[in-house]
């Protein structure tokens, strides 16, 4: 008997080495080169490949390479600061190229037709990959960004409400109010002598204390602690890449995964307090709505599904459910989403009309033959034509999104293309954007006369994405900074200072590493 149970155990042991050994060479080594042969006999190629790392530690090295550099002017050639790998593949490899970080192979695709259908028709068939969603767990969690097929149409489904017309509609008057606190502050700033002025501070102020008020339903100073959590744990897992190369690495106890659980924890703690007092309000009988706020939106809906389980005395037939976790990963999402983007398109538009003063005359002259010098209704931000192109021109050399990853679930023809199960499909945003190929010679200059035309090819411009799945919040974020820079723009003039250091990094999104120092002269003194 004693035999039997050893030999048992030795059969199941090996079995299991055996199941290891099997899933660490199809990982490792059978898929990538299978993957590899199918693109290369289509003519994609690129760098090549370590064992281990894939190409890792090369754009590594390019990237700390390209940010040594210190930058002598105000240029918007920035691609080859910010995507060095691309600027030192493209040229050798061509519009398509497949490089590896670590064993996920990715796609590098800049034909703007295939682009627009890969975007457009294969929604349901791609999505996040592992190692997106793993380096953005513990900071967005499995919220709308990074939910795939059906979890992500039904997220899609519940939080559409908070993005209706009306519903921006009632966000403008926050939009307002909030702007105006912030302009006073100016004022008070620059009555006590302070001409010069760091602008992405106040923008990301700003832009949170939006957030706050629509989101949670209360104002920037309620929610400063869990805006700084969140800050810190964006920045944290902006490092994702060195550290989740491959799968188990997040189970090590290294110093790296401890602080950011250990933060996660923190801004988990912060989002429950905030639910628990909405609850504790409409269970005590204070209130029969947990609110009108995208919070409120959230909650409503999860007690409703909970109300029919009831009911039925079983799970949703689909399969979903609106949990408490999925609700607070759906806050951090839109936090981030809702305050970061807003934050640095205001900033880089200030940057940009501070460094063009003949553009930001043209505004204001627009802004006070349509507002007539008051603040702009919601009527009015449909015609402030000047004032859109100049966004467009932004988010175009600045986007919010410096790349669109999506990975294949299945085999995809794409045109001449398969893309084959398992591949990452990344469109280079930033790169598309400043292509002289798309846009003319003038591609890295600061020119918004080119949207003055509609006529333009929507596979050249996706700051937002296309298709099913582009940003929810555009319209939300493009009121918002019309709103803001109407306002602004109207109560002072500003030019770029002398102390102002050009020097855009990647930290998720495209920021100023020194910030924006501009100079202000109020114009209702």
């Amino acid at each position: 008997m004693f035999m039997v149970v050893v030999v048992t155990l030795l059969v199941i042991l090996v079995t299991l080495l055996l199941r290891v050994a099997y899933d660490t060479l199809l990982c490792y080594i059978v898929t990538p080169r299978r993957i590899q042969r199918i693109m290369e006999k289509q003519g994609v190629r690129g760098p090549k490949r370590r064992l281990l790392t894939g190409n890792i530690s090369d754009m590594l090295s390019l990237h700390s390479s390209a940010i040594s550099q210190p930058m002598k002017s105000i240029t918007h050639d920035i691609v080859s600061r910010l995507l060095p790998h691309f600027a030192a593949w493209y040229p050798q490899y061509g519009q398509r190229f497949l490089y590896w970080n670590g064993i996920e192979p990715r796609l590098c695709l800049t034909e703007t037709e295939l682009i627009k259908e890969f975007l457009a028709k294969y929604n349901s068939v791609s999505g996040r990959s592992w190692q997106q969603r793993q380096g953005s767990k513990h900071f967005i969690g499995e919220g709308l960004l990074m939910a795939n097929g059906q979890q992500w149409y039904h997220q899609r489904h519940i939080v559409a409400p908070a993005f209706a017309g009306d519903r921006l509609k009632e966000y403008s008057g926050h939009m307002v109010e909030c702007t105006k606190e912030m302009l006073q502050s100016l004022r008070n700033a620059f009555e006590s002598g302070h001409t010069e002025i760091e602008i992405s501070d106040y923008m990301t102020r700003l832009a949170a204390d939006i957030i706050s008020r629509t989101e949670f339903g209360t104002s920037y100073e309620k929610g400063k602690q869990l805006f700084q959590l969140l800050t810190n744990l964006q920045t944290h897992c902006a490092q994702a890449s060195r550290h989740l190369w491959f799968p188990g690495s997040r189970y090590f106890p290294s110093r790296y995964n401890r602080e950011t659980k250990a933060m996660k924890t923190k801004v988990d703690r912060l989002l429950m307090d905030i639910i628990e007092s909405r609850k504790d309000c409409v269970e005590i009988g204070r209130t029969n709505s947990y609110g009108n706020d995208l919070l409120g939106i959230l909650l409503d809906e999860m007690m409703m599904m909970d109300r029919e389980k009831k009911m039925k005395k079983r799970g949703n037939n689909d399969g979903f459910s609106l949990n408490l976790q999925m609700i607070k990963d759906q806050c951090k999402t839109f936090f981030f989403a809702g305050h970061e983007t807003t934050a640095l398109l205001l900033t880089w538009t200030v940057m940009l009309l501070a460094s063009n003063p003949e553009w930001q005359d043209r505004v204001r002259a627009e802004l006070k033959e349509v507002c007539n010098g008051g603040i702009p209704a919601h009527e009015h931000l449909s015609k402030l034509t000047l004032l859109h192109m100049v966004i467009n021109e932004t988010i175009r050399l600045y986007p919010p999104a410096m790349v669109l990853p999506r990975m294949a679930f299945e085999d995809i023809t794409l045109g001449d293309l398969l893309i084959p199960k398992g591949v990452s499909v990344w469109v280079p945003v930033l790169a598309i954007h400043h292509s002289k190929k798309l846009w003319g010679e003038d591609a890295d200059e600061f020119n918004p006369n080119r949207f003055a035309s509609k006529s333009f090819s929507s596979g050249r411009f996706i700051p937002f994405a296309v298709g099913p799945r582009n940003c929810i919040g555009q319209a939300f974020a493009l009121m918002e900074a019309k709103i803001i820079l109407a306002m602004f723009i109207s109560k002072f003039r500003f030019t770029i200072s002398a102390n102002y250091r050009h020097a855009p990094e990647i930290v998720l999104t495209i920021k100023p590493r020194y910030g924006v120092q501009v100079c202000l002269e109020a114009l209702d003194k």
